[in-house]
């Protein structure tokens, strides 16, 4: 072959192109020998496209398509020809037409795979997968994959999109060091010895945190990069020690103007990639209504099952289960009002559900700490059964009509002394609920909403200090300030998550400017001023100097390509991830270095027993 350059792609030949020329190069997906005629399935990123070796083919080109297997790369060079109308692919883009193979040329040849590149699927339609360790250590034979080509290149069209509409916004792509000071940030950092400073590190950033504060504070009012973030983080779910982030920050702003930004920004990102429509505004939902009608600070609302409250049931009936949760309401050290009785009305599933399916849902409910799961039906003739029904017999009425229940419901109950605990257990047990019975709403694929009003500090018991439930340098709600030191537990902040699908998406807040304000809430959080100034000094140093008011967010770019495109990990999304134990199969990495490198880095290595 003279000219062994491709002229076209494997996914962009239509019938349009018969009887054109052309030179094509990919890998080979699979081969039918039909003996004298052979067909070759050829990939490339761009799709799939049939070629022919038939008659009109020399010996030697027949006698190269015979040798040819899965993933040898090759260049095809041939005719266009249009298929015949029974041998017509509906569900390929090139399926009106093959290629008639004139010459080919084998550039490598490959080795047995250590898993196939193609689907297979079960009876039942699942994909099956090799192991998640196997994928990553032979990684580029997996990115061949079509779905994991697809999570690539959704991710490159997504970051595109965001820069594309923050530049058009007024923000500024500014880069910020990767080596930095260690400062307390919640999770451990990475870090990176120093050679010409022995005995001193610099950590990789979880955050670029304090860098787009101060790049507010010189005076770059709009501010946003696609960031690297590592967190030393103990091995869980899909954790990665290195992920990424939309980094932004505005000054001279308020909430309202950091959530309408990012609102534009989703909403352009979802049309320009997707072409999906996202409402003009996000629902927006206090923290204590999210935890009292859905049991999480993230809840999925793709389906509209609100808990409710219970308290009424307390006094219906001699249950002491019962009691304590109704009794406890704004007890406790955070000042929450709500009553620890919760209870969640399943609907039309009575006679559905056996026994045994609602000990399984109260074992999701024990796992978030719930001493159980109180449950009853309503039967076909509208009375209790089952569960706790003999303690609530001759109360069907008055407990359908508070409840909004009707025959052929199932009520779930969970009652505790701590509001929130009660919350999160009956919360998980209707997560749990929308997954077993499929109750999302399929014109709701994407459902984002905004939590606000969070609390400010958290209580620590085993401490018995208070802590900041998001960091810092979070603005605190104007109507705290004089409160802040004598009722820590009633403050709210001004921060706030973004939630999609039952995910947090991102998190953001307005931010401290004001030095005084800062050093109080150092304070209360139990940092000296002398720990402060060792961790924080520059930050707070730079206040000094004019800093205005300002705030921004970080979505997750991972989570974002992941719940676009409907998986479960964001292993699945980044090209070259690590394991759930931090580490990489394909090149071992962490490994051990040479002693050399030890010695100049002024690094001692010793042997730790298991």
């Amino acid at each position: 072959m003279e000219n062994t350059k491709r002229t076209v792609t494997c996914g962009e030949l239509t019938k349009a192109d018969v009887g054109k020329k052309v030179v094509l190069n990919g890998w080979v997906s699979r081969t039918r020998d039909l003996g004298g005629l052979v067909f070759i399935r050829l990939r490339d990123r761009y799709g799939i496209t049939q070629v022919m070796v038939g008659d009109n083919a020399s010996e030697e080109v027949k006698k190269i398509a015979s040798s040819l297997k899965s993933e040898y790369c090759i260049a095809v060079e041939g005719v266009v020809a249009a298929r015949a109308d029974k041998d017509i692919n509906k569900d390929m883009a090139t399926g009106e037409i093959e290629v008639e193979a004139s010459d080919i040329e084998i550039f490598t040849t490959s080795q047995e795979l250590p898993f196939s590149i193609e689907e297979v699927r079960q009876k039942d339609g699942t994909i099956v997968l090799p192991n998640e360790d196997l994928r990553l250590k032979y990684r580029y034979l997996d990115l061949r994959r079509d779905p994991m080509q697809q999570n690539i290149i959704l991710r490159s069209q997504v970051t595109f999109a965001t820069r594309e509409y923050l530049t058009s916004k007024g923000f500024l792509e500014i880069e910020t060091p990767t080596f930095i000071k260690s400062t307390p940030e919640g999770a451990r950092d990475y870090l990176v010895p120093s050679r010409v400073h022995p005995g001193k590190f610099y950590s990789l950033p979880q955050s670029p945190q304090l860098y787009k504060q101060l790049l507010m504070v010189s005076g770059f009012d709009k501010y946003f990069q696609i960031a690297r973030c590592y967190r030393d983080e103990d091995a869980r779910g899909d954790r990665q020690p290195e992920f990424t982030q939309i980094d932004m920050e505005m000054s001279f702003t308020n909430r309202e103007e950091v959530l309408s930004t990012t609102e534009g920004m989703m909403q352009y990102i979802f049309k320009k990639t997707l072409n999906y429509d996202l409402p003009a505004k996000f629902d927006r939902i206090s923290w204590e209504d999210a935890f009292d009608f859905y049991g999480s600070d993230k809840p999925d609302l793709r389906f509209d099952m609100k808990m409710q409250d219970a308290t009424f049931m307390a006094d219906l009936a001699d249950f002491n289960a019962f009691k304590a949760g109704a009794a406890n309401a704004g007890r406790d050290i955070q000042r929450h009002k709500r009553s620890g009785l919760k209870a969640l009305v399943v609907k039309n599933v009575a006679d559905k559900y056996s026994r045994k399916q609602v000990e399984a849902l109260e074992a999701v409910a024990k796992t978030y700490k719930a001493k159980g799961l109180a449950w009853m039906k309503i039967n076909a003739e509208g009375v209790f059964e089952g569960g706790i029904s003999k303690f609530y017999a001759g109360k069907e009425a008055e407990v359908c009509e508070k409840l909004g229940a009707e025959k052929n419901d199932l009520l779930l109950f969970v009652s505790d002394e701590n509001w929130q605990l009660a919350c999160t257990a009956l919360g998980a047990v209707r997560k749990q609920l929308g997954k077993d019975l499929n109750l999302y709403n399929p014109s709701d694929e994407f459902h984002f909403a905004w939590i606000i009003d969070f609390p400010y500090f958290a209580f620590n018991e085993e401490t018995q200090s208070w802590e900041t439930e998001h960091h810092m340098f979070t603005l605190p709600q104007k109507q705290y300030w004089d409160t802040l030191e004598s009722d820590p537990g009633a403050v709210k902040g001004d921060l706030y998550d973004l939630v999609l699908n039952g995910y947090e998406l991102a998190s953001g807040s307005m931010r401290i400017n004001d030095p005084a304000l800062q050093q109080r809430i150092f304070k209360i959080v139990g940092y000296s001023e002398e720990r402060a100034q060792k961790a924080f000094g520059f930050l707070v140093q730079a206040f000094k100097f004019g800093a205005p008011p300002h705030g921004g967010i970080a979505p997750g770019l991972d989570r974002l390509i992941m719940l676009m495109r409907h998986e479960e990990s964001i292993h699945e999304v980044i090209a070259f991830p690590k394991n759930n134990l931090a580490a990489s199969p394909m090149d071992e990495c962490p490994s051990a270095v040479d002693e050399q490198q030890l010695k100049d880095l002024h690094i001692t290595c010793y042997d730790v027993e298991e």
